[in-house]
């Protein structure tokens, strides 16, 4: 009898060049790493991949043409759709204005620092938060995404 597939996927987003301590406690074990923008350095993507493979995305601080960034990504995983870009390209974004965009079954992005899990007709669209230096009031997060069943579940993870 096969095991059932379960991938566990770490999301983070807005480190803009800093590396939070607990970033390795966060997403210890996970399959993979999806950054979604504002990364800050090629030396953010090192420390990353010491825990998983790094998948990651620009972001409208990230300089063009980093060989390491891809203006969006689409990652299968397990039979989902992952879509993964910083969410500027929208202007501000939101969920709405993401499914409008965007037709994958789990739409990540980052941005606007805000964490956000939200679930439109049969879409997912998440926002790990910012992992980063911390601005506008807003505690510093990652997210966990799992994948199993044919069903994507994420939960935040504070690194305050």
């Amino acid at each position: 009898m096969a095991t059932p597939t379960r991938i566990v996927a770490g999301l983070i987003s807005d480190t803009h060049g800093l590396l939070r301590p607990g970033v390795h406690t966060a997403l210890e074990g996970v399959d993979l790493i999806i950054h979604a923008g504002d990364v800050g350095g090629s030396d953010i993507l090192d420390e990353l991949r010491l825990i998983a493979p790094v998948h990651a995305v620009y972001g409208n601080t990230d300089p063009a043409g980093d060989p390491n960034l891809q203006g969006e990504l689409t990652i299968p995983l397990d039979g989902i759709e992952v879509h993964v870009s910083h969410g500027h390209e929208l202007g501000s974004p939101t969920p709405e204005k993401l499914v409008a965009a965007y037709h994958h079954q789990v739409i990540i992005y980052g941005h606007t620092h805000l964490p956000l899990i939200e679930r439109i007709g049969e879409q997912l669209v998440v926002n790990p938060g910012a992992a980063g230096p911390r601005r506008f009031k807003l505690a510093p997060s990652v997210a966990l995404m799992t994948i199993a069943g044919g069903r994507a579940e994420v939960e935040i993870v504070s690194l305050a």
